[in-house]
């Protein structure tokens, strides 16, 4: 039986995610396929390219440097997480990325993206890791702090908006064997708090118009949906066991790194129950 891999994103929140990723790499695990959304992707692909730490090494340097994500990036580029800097700089320079490992890697990757036309999911599997970046800012492109990502003639942004949790799809693509990632605790269920504003601010696109106002009850239905197959054993959880008061943009390493333990912590208490349900 082949094993899903889906990542839920939150921004910083996901350096959770890479404190779990990291400990399940040194599980020699078998995942076949990895569905990851805004930071979900952006931290999965380390897991792809074998290279342990390096989300939480990143995040922890440059989260106070105001090239990598700031108010003064935003009023400069119109990008609050600075594009050249991020996706391009960091990956090729100052922290490099291994593309090789990635694209020879048989781990099939998905980044989910939001359509703007159409208010739907996409989800586009990642290839060329080089080639395919703007696909993966696109999929991190938070609304209203980030400028419209065109590619291809479609324009995208952040992947969560349409599909905060992959599950179903993971369970359309006909996997039996599903660990999800989430990063926030159990009785975490979003509020009606940026949809008017958001609402406004994207009035031209009229069906993505539609996808954020019923953002809120379509995650919280998946949340529903996630502890009812987790009750049945059909899927694996792992998620904060606390909460950890981090900012979507966290310029506070000793939080960023609060965060990043949890989720190593988290996978440890958890590991027993994990092999167990796959094997």
């Amino acid at each position: 039986m082949k094993t899903c891999l889906v990542l839920e994103g939150g921004a910083l929140r996901g350096i959770y995610t890479a404190g779990v990723l990291d400990e399940l790499q040194k599980e020699k695990i078998k995942i076949d396929t990895i569905i990851g959304v805004s930071m979900g992707s952006l931290v999965g692909i380390n897991y792809v390219s074998k290279q342990p730490g390096r989300a939480l090494r990143y995040n922890l340097k440059y989260c106070q440097d105001k090239r990598y994500m700031s108010i003064r990036s935003f009023l400069k580029t119109g990008d609050l997480v600075n594009k050249e800097f991020a996706y391009y700089r960091i990956p090729n320079e100052l922290d490099p990325f291994d593309y090789k490992t990635f694209d020879q890697s048989t781990i099939k990757f998905l980044c989910t993206v939001t359509n703007l036309d159409t208010g739907k999911a996409e989800y586009i599997e990642i290839k060329d890791s080089k080639k395919d970046i703007e696909y993966l800012r696109a999929g991190g492109s938070m609304p209203a702090v980030s400028k419209i990502v065109e590619i291809d003639g479609k324009k995208y942004l952040d992947g969560g908006m349409a599909d905060s949790i992959p599950i179903q799809k993971a369970i359309e693509m006909g996997f039996e064997r599903i660990i999800v990632v989430l990063t926030q605790p159990i009785e975490y269920r979003k509020k009606d708090s940026q949809n008017k504003a958001l609402s406004r601010l994207y009035h031209k696109y009229p069906k993505f118009v539609k996808t954020i106002q019923s953002r809120n009850k379509r995650y919280n239905q998946t949340i529903e949906k996630i502890i009812s197959l987790e009750k049945e054993k059909k899927i694996f959880v792992i998620r904060p066991s606390k909460k950890v008061p981090i900012k979507r943009v966290e310029h506070d390493p000793t939080k960023i790194k609060e965060q990043y333990d949890l989720g190593v912590q988290d996978f440890k208490n958890k590991k027993k129950e994990l092999i167990k349900y796959l094997k």
